[in-house]
Parts: structure tokens; C-alpha cells; sequence
């Protein structure tokens, strides 16, 4: 439980530091075009400390998921955002509300039952085809990506954030299913493949979804859909249990963490400049 808090402080400082990043490529100026935003970004010290926490964070996530159950985690996860609210109200000042704040408290309180209740993770593999199912939702995910500006303005966003939210949640089940990381049984497992097309396809999905609609949609919908569906895969075909007589408490805490995170989704995303705030 600790890796995955530890997970989700390096997703949501990230976050803020490139976000930063950001904010200083834009105040220089410069070339046009996602290319040079980009190779200008990668410049500032921030974006790339950013990166490196990614990196780790996604390591913390491995080494949760090989330890207490996908539900856990994923909630953990969708704290990321309360991360990213308090750090960014440090560094970017950005203020909260009271019921932001509130949000923040929520969220930790869910956590904490979730944490007491948590047992260990589930000791069964799942069906045969699973792994295979996980790489029939990542090429999904990716076609929506792809189509994702051709589908209609009123629920792109949702759309494209629950995409996400199911690539990403392909990324947690199948660190689950791989049993080897020799490079012969990577080459030959499913599961394997499936999380990396699962991982491009979400990124591909939320930078689609952020592009052309609300940051609050897309963020609520990644959250739903990277917690709620690999929680069910853990519990129904992988065996994640919580500790005896605790199965309320888990479910309450799940349940606080996630509508915490879904209250504070307007920080999925970078907040505008300070100028930019103003002028809105």
C-alpha cells in the first residue's frame, strides 16, 4: 500500500513540474506546432524531473500490483489528483475552495479504510482468455483514440477519458498476469503485449480527449474507468479478497477514495496561466 501512495505522490507531483514546464515554454515563445512545444519542454529541468518521476511512480505501481489487490491500487492511483491539488496550490498558486480542500480530506479518510481493509492479493491467474481480452479492449482503446475526433462534441470528452481510464486499467490487470520477465516468456505472453499497447492507447486517448473537450470530463471519466473495471477483474476472476469481516469497509473506502478524486478532476490537467485565469 505504501508503493502505491508513493505511486500516486509521483504521478501527481509530476504533474505540477510539467505543468510548469509548460508555463515557461509558453512564456518564451518560440516555434509553432506540438513538435516544438515539446522539444522546447524537454529543455526545462522541471519537465524532465517529471518524467523520472513518472518512471518511478510506475515502478511503485508494478511493485503494488504484485502485492495487495487491483482495487487498492486503482483508488490509490486516482489520489494522484489530490497530489496534484495540494502541490500545485503550493507551487503553481493555485487556490482551493473549501470544498476542494474538503475533497483532499475525503480522499485521504478513503484511503485510510481502504488501507485496514485491503488483504493480499489474489492468488489465481484468471481464465485462459483473459489476457487475450486485455489486448482486444487495448486495440478498442486505440481505435477510439484514432477516431476520437469524429465522434460528437457532447461526449467526446467522457468517451475518450472512460477509453483512457480502460487503457490504463489494461496496464493494472496485466502487470498481474505476467509471471516471467525473461525476455523469451515477454515475447511470448499476451499480457505482455497488452500492456504496452494498452499504455499507448490511453496516453493516446487522453491527450485526444484533453485536446477537444472539458478537462473535468475526461479526467472524471479516466478515473471511473481505471478503477471501477480492474477492481471487478480482481475481485471476480484473480481473487482479491480484503481482510475478514472488513469486505464493507473496503467497499465504502473504494467507494470515498474515487468520488474524493472525482471531485478534484479539474486538476487532470495543467491549470492555465495566471494571466490566462484572469482574463477567463
Amino acid at each position: 500500500m505504501l508503493c502505491a501512495l508513493g505511486a500516486a505522490v509521483c504521478f501527481g507531483t509530476a504533474t505540477v513540474l510539467q505543468a510548469m514546464a509548460a508555463r515557461a515554454v509558453d512564456a518564451a515563445g518560440g516555434g509553432d506546432g506540438e513538435a516544438a512545444l515539446l522539444l522546447r519542454a524537454v529543455r526545462q529541468w522541471r519537465y524532465v524531473a517529471g518524467l523520472a518521476l513518472d518512471g518511478l511512480g510506475f515502478l511503485f505501481q508494478v511493485a503494488a500490483l504484485r502485492s495487495v489487490p487491483i482495487y487498492a491500487v486503482g483508488a490509490a492511483l486516482a489520489s494522484s489528483l489530490a497530489v496534484t491539488a495540494v502541490v500545485g496550490a503550493r507551487l503553481l498558486r493555485v487556490r482551493l475552495s473549501g470544498r476542494e480542500w474538503g475533497a483532499v480530506a475525503v480522499v485521504c479518510a478513503g484511503l485510510a479504510l481502504l488501507g485496514i481493509a485491503s488483504g493480499t492479493e489474489g492468488d489465481r491467474g484468471g481464465p485462459t482468455a483473459l489476457p487475450y481480452a486485455l489486448l482486444g479492449v487495448a486495440v478498442a482503446v486505440l481505435l477510439l483514440g484514432l477516431a476520437g475526433g469524429r465522434l460528437p462534441q457532447r461526449v467526446r470528452a467522457a468517451v475518450l477519458g472512460l477509453g483512457a481510464g480502460f487503457g490504463f486499467g489494461v496496464v493494472e490487470v496485466a502487470v498481474r498476469l505476467i509471471d516471467s520477465v525473461a525476455l523469451l516468456d515477454l515475447l511470448r505472453d499476451p499480457a505482455a503485449y497488452a500492456l504496452l499497447l494498452g499504455g499507448a492507447a490511453a496516453f493516446l486517448s487522453l491527450t485526444s480527449g484533453l485536446r477537444t473537450g472539458s478537462v473535468t470530463a475526461v479526467t472524471a471519466g479516466m478515473v471511473i474507468g481505471e478503477t471501477v473495471g480492474p477492481a471487478a477483474v480482481g475481485v471476480i476472476w484473480l481473487g482479491d479478497r480484503t481482510r475478514e469481516g472488513l469486505g464493507w469497509a473496503a467497499v465504502l473506502g473504494f467507494l470515498i477514495a474515487v468520488v474524493g478524486a472525482l471531485a478534484l478532476a479539474r486538476f487532470g490537467e495543467a491549470p492555465p496561466a495566471p494571466a490566462a485565469a484572469d482574463a477567463g
